[in-house]
């Protein structure tokens, strides 16, 4: 899958343990300050309060989805716990920017 080392988006993926397993080039540029993080635990580059919301998901293997603005761009934050063979095995998280005005459609499935 290499189009997603060159996608427009950030992909980061950790371990159950918060180690970083892998991450995009966008992700290497924009968390990374282009430097090769991976093998270290998130839980060691998050300050507080980010760290404590860190080590409850890593426990509650839950969804965490937001927006940020940073820079004048606005981010969807979207970190999502992924398995293998049905255990727990981490989280991965994408981070894209988003337009500063975005339609919204509700779309509701056809009757027959």
């Amino acid at each position: 899958m290499e189009f997603l080392k060159e996608s427009p988006f950030s992909i980061t993926v950790c371990d159950a343990e918060g180690k970083l397993l892998d991450m995009n080039d966008m992700a290497m540029n924009v968390l990374a300050h282009g430097q090769n993080i991976i093998g270290q635990n998130l839980l060691d580059c998050h300050p507080e309060p980010a760290r404590t919301k860190l080590v409850n998901m890593l426990k509650e293997h839950n969804i965490n989805a937001y927006t940020i603005e940073k820079n004048g761009q606005k981010k969807l934050i979207y970190q999502s716990p992924w398995y293998k063979d049905g255990e727990f095995a981490g989280y991965v998280e994408l981070s894209l920017v988003l337009p500063n005005e975005m339609p919204h459609y509700v779309r509701k499935p056809k009757t027959e």
